[in-house]
């Protein structure tokens, strides 16, 4: 009998809620997504007779208003759905934010539909997201777990919205390691790899199994053209700087207009949206059916400038004003368009073959996403689920690595931790008496690398309890050695989680610079 391992119930259970918070997020996301395209679709048929019939544009315009009215209100109700709802999700895991879930839920799903339905330039993944981590908020508080099950619940569910958005499962479950999590965790992983196949399934039987956005055969990109990639990687990663810095401007900017409260900002892009829809009803939405066209017409270098700089404003103009919606799609279509730019000049200028175009665009998705998010393998496996071609991982990872050291030179904050850090930023760090666990893992880099922990100068607030290393829970004491892959276990107060966070990890950052 000593031959037999017993079966670990605690995962058995995890995985189990795992699988139902799957169907749930895949049921949920998949209507969610559905009503969406339906809605653009009919928006764009009516901007088409709006075109011929002008006066019908009086009525649609006080209904556009109304609209932004209803989602003010939910809004004001709940700030939480502001946004793309990924901020609000690393918020809860890190303790800044708490989020009613069920309120969260209908309200970021009627949100979501009226706002990204309408034709704004947003993306619906985000939401998803969020409406995930409700999901797996709730079921958690359904089974009365302990904080580190809702976390590892909330996580599952964010997994399993992104999955179910993009028919991306792995992608699901490596932004949740690599851009909510920081680290490796063999529990997220379970579970956020259980819940996202699931979700993935049931998303499937509503779409098909075609990927988000096949671009038909892309083939191989010759290795000794490989140096296009590295100045394709370089112009990536100054445009996402660019991107970066509007976007975090958006609150100062908008800020400005004193007639309207924040939670009322929307009336703005619901107004502009609407010569937009008359004019190019084709450019309505998160920017899908742009990467198809653009293809199918083979614009002019001209146009497709016009167009970036019309996508990238309004995009700004859109994600400002509060609205329940992500910049995933719209990063990837900016991205795309970027990529047919860099296209048309290399081809004119090196007279490289022309079937390369669609290469430049798949590797543009991936290299602008990381520019922006740095979270390259994310970027990698999300734009190779969606494109569904298994054969550019080399390119891919070349122009991604090239714009990451772009960004991280220039010191740049991956985008959902700045938008983060602006959430929480005024708020006060106060002592709150209840207390909560972190995880901070041990890089390469790190000055923790063969320590002991007696030998570190903690924040006076943390308390190291325990190391994880591998799939062994080491008890720490002053003389135990941190090294690289362990994770720490860290006792800190509820009010002090952030502050706690990010004290350590500007320890590792001095350490590199001196």
């Amino acid at each position: 009998m000593e031959n037999f391992r017993m079966i670990d119930n605690t995962k058995i259970f995890y995985t189990g809620k795992a699988i139902l918070i799957g169907l749930l997020v895949g049921l949920i996301v998949s209507v969610f997504r559905l009503i969406i395209e339906k809605l653009l679709f009919y928006v764009k048929s009516f901007y088409l007779f709006f075109a011929a019939e002008p006066l019908w544009l009086i009525p649609w315009g006080i209904l556009s208003i109304i609209i932004a009215l209803l989602i003010g209100f939910l809004i004001k109700k709940d700030p939480n759905i502001t946004g793309s709802g990924i901020p609000q999700v690393e918020g809860q895991l890190l303790g800044e934010i708490h989020c009613n879930w069920w309120s969260v839920l209908w309200k970021k799903f009627v949100g979501g539909i009226l706002s990204i339905g309408s034709g704004l330039f947003l993306g619906r993944e985000g939401p998803s997201i969020q409406l995930g981590a409700s999901i797996g908020q709730g079921i958690s508080e359904f089974f009365q777990g302990d904080k580190m099950e809702k976390k590892v619940l909330i996580s599952s569910g964010a997994s399993a919205g992104l999955a179910a958005a993009f028919n991306a499962p792995i992608a699901g479950l490596l932004f949740v390691l690599e851009e909510i999590h920081h680290n490796f965790s063999p529990l997220v992983l379970l579970t956020s790899l259980a819940s996202a196949i699931t979700a993935n399934f049931i998303s499937l039987n509503f779409f098909g199994l075609k990927p988000v956005l096949y671009l038909g055969e892309v083939p191989p990109f010759p290795v000794k053209k490989y140096g296009l990639l590295i100045l394709l990687g370089i112009f990536l990663g100054f445009f996402g700087l660019l991107y970066s810095k509007v976007l975090l401007s958006l609150p100062k900017i908008y800020g400005k207009i004193s007639f309207l409260p924040p939670y009322f900002y929307g009336i703005i892009p619901f107004l502009f949206i609407i010569p937009i829809g008359v004019f190019f009803p084709e450019l309505l939405g998160g920017g899908s059916e742009i990467i198809f066209s653009l293809e199918k017409t083979s614009p002019t270098l001209m146009i497709l400038t016009g167009l970036f700089i019309l996508r990238f404003i309004f995009s700004m103009i859109s994600y400002g004003g509060n609205l329940p919606g992500g910049i995933f799609l719209p990063i990837l279509s900016l991205g795309a368009i970027l990529g047919y730019i860099y296209g048309n000049m290399v081809i004119d200028i090196t007279k490289i073959d022309a079937i390369y175009i669609r290469s430049f665009v798949m590797f543009s998705m991936a290299g602008y996403f990381t520019a922006i998010g740095k979270a390259p393998l994310t970027a990698m496996i999300l734009v190779t689920e969606m494109v569904g071609s298994l054969n550019h991982l080399m390119p891919l990872a070349v122009v991604s690595f090239v714009s990451y050291i772009i960004v991280d030179l220039a010191g740049a904050d991956p985008i959902y931790e700045a938008l983060l850090e602006n959430m929480i930023e005024k708020k006060s760090k106060i002592l709150k008496g209840r207390s909560e666990i972190i995880e901070i893992p041990v890089g390469a880099e790190s000055i923790l690398d063969g320590k002991m922990i007696r030998e570190i100068n903690w924040p006076a607030e943390a308390l190291i309890t325990s190391i994880r290393r591998g799939s062994k829970q080491i008890i720490a004491h002053g003389d135990t050695v941190m090294h690289v892959g362990d994770c720490l276990i860290v006792l800190t107060d509820e009010g002090m989680v952030n502050q706690v966070r990010q004290q350590i990890k500007h320890m590792s950052k001095d350490y590199i610079r001196g």
